[in-house]
């Protein structure tokens, strides 16, 4: 009818018509003129959630028990010491010395994650493998939680002769206004010299910086800006003989210089500190891992399943000493 009003024959006009849909029809979605309304599409890409902490690089390395946990049981001997030596001695009968031993019994830590339902509706629409996804996410869950335990259990509880807490000592970030001390390479060769002092072997002293603390000497030391960062490894260069590596879930201290509580939010002036420790001081172990799972068809009344798993490890010091922590020193504001 067009083509015959604008003078061309009927013919002319349908060939078009043809042609024109053909050609415009890749450019509409699929069923639009026909339903009238779009159709959705998924692409199966699966959004995660950021975790800066599933990934633990410092416990690389570290003597692995692992084959000891039987029954999620660690026993190691605490030996009591070494004997005197005599040197020139001129005086008999010798002295006997005794030295005792003891079991030191150390359980691993029990990682939960609360049941997730799926139900039967959901796989039935899901354009993805949601019981695969569910259990990455569960997973990831729990290494994050149990390296962030790992990196607490190798932080003293407070200053003590064989574990001491250092407060920085540089300027105070944002020019005063936050009250925190960063850190600068002066505060690591006065950890160096307590780690000397102690006496703790220099061959696997390793230092894991928090993140405020990496950001200071990036900052303030242009050596230390050069050699940061192996991106294979997640190392950082070696300083003043510490095994360098950085980590997002540090233990946080009070001001007056203790840990606070694995599993606390970090309150007012409180911030993250670095630890240090003699790797052969310290260990790992994992013990049993189990899925817990019950099938929809054994929940005729929800119709729905649930998953969740249960996982054993642990990392601690053998002896809560050759460990120490360097935590941000806060500083109040004229007025407060």
């Amino acid at each position: 009818m067009m083509a015959a009003v604008m003078g061309f024959s009927a013919t002319a006009g349908a060939v078009t018509a043809v042609g024109v849909s053909l050609a415009a029809g890749p450019f509409m979605p699929s069923g639009a003129l026909c339903e009238g309304v779009l159709t959705e599409v998924w692409t199966g890409e699966l959004i995660k959630t950021l975790r800066a902490g599933d990934v633990a690089t410092f416990l690389d390395g570290l003597p692995d028990y692992s084959q000891y946990a039987e029954n999620d049981v660690i026993h190691m001997i605490d030996i009591g010491g070494d004997p005197d030596v005599l040197v020139n001695n001129t005086t008999y009968p010798l002295d006997v010395q005794e030295i005792t031993d003891n079991d030191a019994v150390f359980s691993l830590d029990k990682f939960q994650t609360k049941p997730t339902p799926v139900t039967d509706d959901e796989l039935h629409a899901s354009s993805y493998d949601k019981m695969s996804s569910l259990k990455e996410r569960h997973a990831d869950a729990i290494k994050e939680k149990k390296f962030a335990k790992a990196i607490h259990a190798l932080a003293p509880d407070s200053n003590g002769t064989k574990s001491p807490v250092l407060k920085t000592t540089g300027e105070i970030a944002g020019g005063g206004a936050s009250g925190r001390r960063r850190l600068q390479v002066s505060d690591i060769i006065a950890l160096k010299d307590q780690f000397d002092k102690l006496k703790i072997p220099v061959q696997g002293r390793r230092l894991v910086l928090c993140s405020d603390h990496v950001n200071d000497l990036l900052l303030t030391d242009q050596k230390f800006k050069d050699q940061y960062y192996n991106y294979t490894t997640g190392k950082i260069a070696n300083l003043y003989g510490f095994e360098v590596y950085e980590y997002s879930d540090n233990p946080v201290y009070k001001v007056a210089g203790t840990k606070v509580k694995f599993g606390t939010v970090a309150g007012t002036n409180e911030y993250q500190a670095s630890v240090a420790f003699y790797t052969k001081r310290v260990f790992k172990a994992s013990g049993s891992t189990k899925m817990y799972y019950s099938e929809a068809k054994t929940d005729p009344m929800n119709q729905r399943s649930l998953v969740n798993f249960r996982h054993y490890f642990i990392v601690l010091p053998k002896k809560k000493d050759a460990m120490a922590a360097i935590m941000s020193e806060y500083v109040a504001e004229v007025g407060d």
